[in-house]
Parts: C-alpha cells; sequence; structure tokens
C-alpha cells in the first residue's frame, strides 16, 4: 500500500514538471486563417488609376517665357510651335488665318491649358490649371497679396465680368514686348492667366 501511494507522488511530480524546451513536439495541422500575416500569402496589387496625361509637365523647366515656349518665339510660324511642343497638337480655324487654340491631342475634355494661332502664328498661352507655373512664380489658386510680392510692378485693372475681379498686366522685364495677365476672382485668386504678346494678350474672351 504505502509503495502504491509513493508511486502515486512520483507520477504528479514528474507531471508537473516544465516540458524541456529542446523536446520534439508533434507538428500542428493550421487552417489557412490561422497563419500569421508576416507568412501569408500576399493579396495581388491593385493597379491606381493614372491622371489623364495632356504634357503640363512640358510647359515647365523654363520652358515657357515672355519670349515663347522654347524655340518658338511669340510671332513665329505655327509649325514652329509644333515642332517646339514634340508630339501632335491638334485645332483648326474657322476660317483662313482664323483666331483658334492648338490642345494636345488627346488631352482631357477640360481646358487645363492652350496656344493661340491668329494669322498662322504663335501669339499666345492660356492657361487654366495650377499644374503650370508662369515665368516668375504665378500659379491659378495664388492669392493677390502673394502674387505682388512676386511681381511688384503688376499693373491692376478692373475685371471685366467679374465684381471686384482684376487684371494684373507683368511687362517683360527684360524690355521686350511679351506680357504676362493674372485674371482674380472677387476674392483675389488667381482663377486664370496668360502670356503672350499685343493685341492677342488683351483679348478677353479667348479670340475675341
Amino acid at each position: 500500500m504505502r509503495r502504491a501511494i509513493l508511486a502515486l507522488v512520483v507520477t504528479a511530480v514528474a507531471a508537473c514538471q516544465p516540458r524541456d524546451a529542446d523536446a520534439p513536439t508533434a507538428p500542428v495541422d493550421n487552417p489557412a486563417q490561422d497563419v500569421p500575416p508576416a507568412t501569408a500569402p500576399r493579396a495581388p496589387a491593385q493597379a491606381s488609376a493614372s491622371p489623364p496625361v495632356d504634357g503640363a509637365g512640358r510647359l515647365g523647366a523654363g520652358r515657357l517665357d515672355f519670349r515663347g515656349f522654347g524655340e518658338a518665339a511669340f510671332g513665329a510660324e505655327a509649325d514652329a510651335l509644333r515642332k517646339a511642343w514634340g508630339e501632335t497638337l491638334e485645332g483648326q480655324p474657322q476660317e483662313p488665318g482664323g483666331c483658334h487654340y492648338l490642345v494636345p491631342a488627346g488631352g482631357p475634355e477640360v481646358f487645363r491649358f492652350g496656344f493661340m494661332i491668329e494669322g498662322g502664328r504663335f501669339v499666345r498661352v492660356d492657361v487654366d490649371t495650377a499644374d503650370v507655373t508662369a515665368p516668375g512664380g504665378g500659379r491659378v489658386g495664388m492669392p493677390r497679396t502673394e502674387l505682388l510680392r512676386l511681381y511688384p510692378d503688376a499693373e491692376a485693372q478692373p475685371h471685366k465680368y467679374v465684381d471686384g475681379g482684376q487684371y494684373l498686366r507683368i511687362r517683360d522685364p527684360q524690355g521686350g514686348a511679351g506680357v504676362l495677365l493674372f485674371e482674380t476672382d472677387a476674392q483675389g485668386r488667381v482663377t486664370r492667366w496668360r502670356l503672350g504678346v499685343p493685341p492677342q494678350i488683351d483679348y478677353v474672351e479667348g479670340c475675341s
């Protein structure tokens, strides 16, 4: 009887001892949902939508200034502008020599920028997007106060259609014929700008 009790005690003590960490263990089949994130297979990456490409970046890097665009100076023939752009530009006048715009082929339907052609010659650039910076640093969306810090010699004129809006006209600081003109709204923010030569720079309704 005493031996039987002693055997039970020894067995109980052995059961309470910690298991050797190096002892081999039987493999456990984990279901797929229990696989740790670090070892679980990755979900396929979803393709991100790309914004429409219209070539706005081509107007940067100093290619647009008071003289024109790249190698195409204001007053150059339209073919010189097409060559400077390097890709297809679309647009036709309603009558020979008439005023019209050339815009990048395949660009967005909403007007963002365009090159004005009149008499078969490049005379102006119109910009309606904040993606393009004007010579001197001005942009669409910029407040008038900041704009005047960049262009302290700007000449202010009342806007033809917007109460409280203005036109801010900046002449080429190098004495050339080029003019930069910003339009601001009633809150004093730039809504669009254009760069070109007279008389086309002062057309208030595009080609009119």
